[in-house]
């Protein structure tokens, strides 16, 4: 069983706020929302999504992504919320 490890936190600087994120996945997708307009503006937004890596079943230095017939696959994350002192 593997365990969750601790790969992002973000931090809100004015109220104190905090997000942190453990994954067993390999990897990290981030998207920002640069892309949003009106009543949003750019950045109002972040996803962070665990994964493997994209184009793993083609790239063999890359974690594997095959399953089996008969495989179990297990993921866990973490999301976890808080506030930090000021």
């Amino acid at each position: 069983t593997q365990t969750a490890v601790e790969v992002a936190e973000l931090h809100d600087p004015s109220s104190g706020r905090t997000l942190t994120v453990a994954t067993t996945e390999p990897g990290l997708q981030l998207y920002t929302a640069e892309h949003l307009s009106d009543p949003f503006a750019p950045g109002d937004g972040v996803a962070l999504e665990t994964q493997h890596f994209p184009d793993s079943p083609n790239r063999p230095e890359f974690p594997s992504t095959e399953l089996r017939p008969g495989g179990v696959y297990r993921s866990e994350t973490v999301y976890g919320f808080g506030v930090r002192d000021q």
